[in-house]
């Protein structure tokens, strides 16, 4: 991490990329688009991606996997409508991106990723930058953090078959669960809300292309299963 840019030669970067991926598409949330401002995203991308760590597109990254674009962390998280009093578990922690975009927007943040190696890394970066209310562990996420819950929002960051029941249940009263699903090709966003004991209430918000959501209630991770 030593050969990363500074925080204050990247911040007009960050400002071209607020004004015009996230605003210019429409989502005015002051308080998400201060956030996406403040956070560095090259910290959370290889060195040798850094120069792109901008750009209007989803970026990989170890494992696998891949950063999402930033306009697309912004409307799940958006949609997701997250308070600053609100407690967050994000399935899919990744990168630990979103992860810190929604950590300055909320108390607190719980992230939960089943590649040890993301995880550590993730950990890492988020020390570094001295997010300290962000909490992360390895696990299945498709099956939530019970421990910590109920939340008030839960965003998924990879594509599921179905809603998993699990992360339903740990919805707190009035809770928002954003979550991809559909196959592992395209999936189309979700918007879930939780509005009594057992009620919900879904709506769809766009398509779009995510990682595949393994677990106990996601796809399979041995893809002859």
């Amino acid at each position: 991490m030593a050969n990363a840019p500074s925080f204050e030669e990247t911040q007009g970067l960050r400002d071209a990329m607020v004004e015009r991926q996230i605003r210019g598409r429409g989502i005015s949330d002051e308080r998400l688009l201060n956030s996406m401002r403040q956070v560095p995203r090259h910290m959370f991308v290889d060195e040798d991606l850094r120069h792109r760590a901008y750009d209007d597109s989803a970026l990989p990254i170890a494992a696998g996997q891949t950063i999402s674009q930033p306009y697309i962390v912004a409307r799940m998280i958006a949609a997701a409508e997250i308070g600053p009093q609100d407690r967050v578990l994000e399935v899919g922690l990744g990168s630990g991106y979103a992860a810190a975009v929604m950590s300055r927007m909320s108390a607190q943040v719980f992230a939960i990723d089943r590649i040890p190696e993301l995880v550590e890394r993730a950990r890492e970066i988020l020390a570094e930058l001295g997010y300290d209310n962000i909490k992360v562990c390895t696990g299945d996420g498709t099956s939530g953090w019970p421990e910590m819950a109920p939340f008030d929002v839960i965003v998924a960051s990879a594509g599921a078959p179905q809603v998993p029941p699990a992360l339903l249940s740990e919805l707190a009263p009035g809770g928002r669960l954003v979550i991809p699903v559909g196959d592992e090709g395209l999936q189309r966003l979700l918007l879930v809300r939780r509005v009594g004991p057992d009620a919900f209430e879904e709506s769809e918000l766009e398509p779009v292309r995510f990682v595949p959501l393994i677990g106990e209630h996601g796809w399979s991770a041995d893809p002859g299963a």
